[in-house]
This record gives C-alpha cells, sequence and structure tokens, in this order.
C-alpha cells in the first residue's frame, strides 16, 4: 500500500521575520557546535512572534540544558556563559537569551506554569534534542492544562503583589517628602544658614523667610504637611496612600521644589 506522506508544518513559524529566524538559526547553530552535550533544545521565542511588535527589536531566544544526564558544575556554567555571551556578541546585539535547566523546564510543563505555556504557545525550535515540538503539539491539542497546585501558587503571589504596590507609593510619597526638604534645605543655605533637621526646617523657613517677606505663607504649609505625612508613614499610623492622594502630593512637591528653585536664583 503506497501513500503519499505529508510533513506537518510548525504551527509558530509563520510568526517569525525570516529576518530574525536567520540570526537565531545562526547562534543557534553556533552554540550547538560548541556545546552539542549540553544543549537540548534552543528555541526562539517572545515578543518578535507578535505581529504588532516592530522590526528592531529584541529576538529572545531560549536555551535548554541537560542537568539530567550531565553534572551542572560551576566551572561548566562559567564555560557556558562565556561561549554564549561570545556567540552573542559574534551574530547580533539585538539577541536575548535566557538559559533554563531540562527539569526546570519539565516541571513548568508538568504543572502548566505560565511560563512554560507562553514558551511553548509562541515558540518555534530552531534546535530540538527531540522534545519540545512534541510539547509544543500537545498544548495546542489541549492536552497540557495548569495544575490546581500551579493555580495555587500564581494566586498566592497576587496579595504579596497588591503589598508591594502599597509599599512602593508609600515610598514614592517619602521621596517626596526628602524632595521637599532637600529643596527646603538648599534655599536656606542660599540665605546663609546651616541645614537643621527636617524637624526644624518648617519653623525655621517660616521665621526667617515668610515673616521677611522673601517667601509665601502656601510653602510652609506645604512643609510641614510632608513632614507629619512623613511622621506618620514612618510611624505606620498610615498603611496606603490612594493615587488621587498620591497626585496631590506630587503636585504640591513639585510646586514647592521650583518655588525652591526660583527663590534660590532670585537671592543668587
Amino acid at each position: 500500500m503506497k501513500f503519499k506522506e505529508k510533513e506537518v508544518a510548525s504551527p509558530t513559524k509563520h510568526t517569525y521575520h525570516e529576518k530574525d529566524i536567520k540570526i537565531a538559526l545562526d547562534f543557534a547553530k553556533k552554540v550547538y557546535t560548541e556545546l552539542p552535550e549540553l544543549v537540548k533544545v534552543i528555541a526562539i521565542f517572545g515578543s518578535t512572534a507578535r505581529a504588532k511588535d516592530t522590526k528592531g527589536s529584541d529576538v529572545d531566544i531560549l536555551i535548554i540544558i541537560d542537568d539530567v544526564h550531565l553534572q551542572l558544575t560551576p566551572e561548566l556554567m562559567e564555560t557556558y556563559k562565556i561561549i554564549v555571551d561570545n556567540k552573542i556578541a559574534d551574530t547580533s546585539s539585538r539577541l536575548h537569551v535566557i538559559s533554563l535547566k531540562l527539569t526546570t523546564f519539565w516541571e513548568y510543563v508538568r504543572s502548566g506554569d505560565p511560563v512554560a505555556i507562553n514558551i511553548l504557545r509562541d515558540g518555534y525550535a530552531l534546535i530540538d534534542s527531540g522534545f519540545f515540538d512534541p510539547l509544543q503539539a500537545l498544548l495546542f491539542r489541549g492536552r497540557i492544562r495548569p495544575t490546581q497546585e500551579a493555580i495555587n501558587n500564581y494566586y498566592s503571589k497576587a496579595p504579596v503583589t497588591l503589598n508591594n504596590a502599597n509599599w512602593h507609593v508609600l515610598q514614592g510619597t517619602l521621596d517626596l517628602y526628602w524632595a521637599v526638604i532637600d529643596a527646603a534645605h538648599a534655599a536656606l543655605m542660599s540665605q546663609g544658614f546651616i541645614p537643621p533637621s527636617p524637624s526644624h526646617v518648617p519653623d525655621l523657613l517660616e521665621k526667617e523667610l515668610v515673616k521677611e517677606g522673601k517667601l509665601e505663607e502656601e510653602y510652609i504649609r506645604i512643609m510641614r504637611m510632608f513632614y507629619d505625612l512623613m511622621k506618620k508613614i514612618v510611624h505606620r499610623e498610615i498603611h496606603s496612600i490612594t493615587g488621587r492622594d498620591y497626585d496631590k502630593y506630587r503636585k504640591d512637591a513639585v510646586d514647592f521644589v521650583g518655588r525652591m528653585k526660583e527663590f534660590i536664583r532670585e537671592k543668587g
């Protein structure tokens, strides 16, 4: 019985620019020639697969290295890093390479981790020892799905990330406070005063600049407001700041710093 064989086309190759594939393949061949026993997969993936991205962006490359049959000693990994860096330099500055151990990649796939899912969904294998393409086929056939463990692990990160976001806003507010303090110190120094501790800055500004008619009283209000705000944040009386409030504080800080700049120029 005779039948015509039909090769299955890559489901992702067409999403990449030919120039990007050429660069990636050139790099892959160079690395694999040097490290055939260590390298299991070299694939192009990531933003270069998305049509909306323009030519000239980074060419993302994944290298999966064998930690099952080889012991990844510090000496071997240092040699690997040197070779990869040299091949990047020899090929294109657009290359952005990440490396994963074979067992790590399999664990990601086993649990349906988004890292592996994204790589398999977008990736096109340039060098494959025989497992990347089958895993990709399983993904497209709906056979790789996130486990409950992976779902729980990713969800558990969300509250921590939200807390981090709150912390960054609080830290940003403290940075505004220090911008105001630094500007006030500079203004006082321009008048020949030794910079006082932050707690004494509002009183000194009021005594030496406002009462002498050199500075508007509005800026003392801003200075005191920021000092009180700083104390409440540091003492954990304030646990979060809304975006609206942060915008208001930033506007006041920008206004204050700008006015101190004008003051210093006027008195310079």
